[in-house]
């Protein structure tokens, strides 16, 4: 099955990606450093970061994953994307996923990351 991990310090943001994402294995983090260590111990598939973020932002957390794992598949999602989004890009992420966005929004952007190239 395949594993998202969902990076976000709302709670309610969580929760509503895990409803959207029912039928795939859905893990969390609640800040970048989370996010890091969960990434190392579970290796999810594809990783839904937000940027803006205490502790450590989705940005940093992006970057440090990508150091540790190249072939890493990261969706940077935020409401920022105009002001961050060139920020998100530089630090490795593979797309930028708007906030607000649908249930069909986050479903297209996963078949895009998993259809073969």
């Amino acid at each position: 099955m395949i594993k998202i991990m969902v990076v976000d310090d709302e709670t309610a943001m969580r929760e509503i990606l895990k409803i959207m994402l029912k039928n795939f294995k859905v893990i969390e983090a609640s800040n970048g450093r989370e996010a890091i260590e969960l990434y190392k111990k579970e290796k999810p598939d594809i990783v839904l970061m937000d940027i803006m973020m205490p502790l450590m932002s989705g940005i940093d957390a992006t970057a440090e994953i990508k150091r540790m794992d190249p072939d890493a598949k990261i969706v940077a999602i935020t409401a920022y994307a105009s002001s961050k989004g060139e920020m998100v890009k530089k630090a490795g992420a593979d797309y930028i996923l708007k906030k607000p966005f649908t249930r069909k929004d986050v479903i297209k952007m996963i078949e895009k990351i998993l259809e073969p190239s």
